[in-house]
């Protein structure tokens, strides 16, 4: 097991009630699932996310912690937050990292793989959020 490390699970959500198709908004949810995988205790101090459309547009989020929260994770404790994006296209994909100081004062990020929004067919239902490896 390596010393430094955090893992992340995203599973987003299309939300129609927040989004208005002809006005090219729409709204997304995602709720992250942050897990100390490592050896030691670690604070999550940033978040760096790019969001991207189906055009090619895309935005950098930087900020300290996560809504509003620097959570100290011991190994094997998980954090779970959720956030929201909108986008002007149906459809798109987020993926970033986060950065964490460990107990020992060694730094490290945590690479938040790339997953889809999708206001398509269905993409309401539940477990419709599809997540990429």
């Amino acid at each position: 097991m390596p010393k430094y490390q955090c893992s992340c699970d995203v599973v987003p959500h299309y939300l129609p009630e927040q989004s208005a198709p002809e006005d090219e908004v729409y709204g997304f949810a995602y709720t992250v699932t942050i897990t100390n995988t490592g050896e030691v205790t670690a604070q999550l101090i940033s978040r760096h996310w790019v969001i991207s459309d189906a055009r090619g547009h895309s935005e950098e989020v930087k900020g300290l912690g996560v809504v509003g929260h620097q959570p100290l994770l011991r190994p094997g404790e998980s954090f779970q937050y959720s956030s929201g994006s909108r986008l002007r296209t149906p459809s798109g994909t987020m993926h970033g990292s986060y950065f964490f100081v460990a107990e020992d004062g060694e730094r490290f990020e945590a690479v938040i793989p790339m997953f889809v929004l999708d206001a398509g067919e269905g993409a309401g239902a539940a477990g419709a959020g599809r997540i990429l490896h």
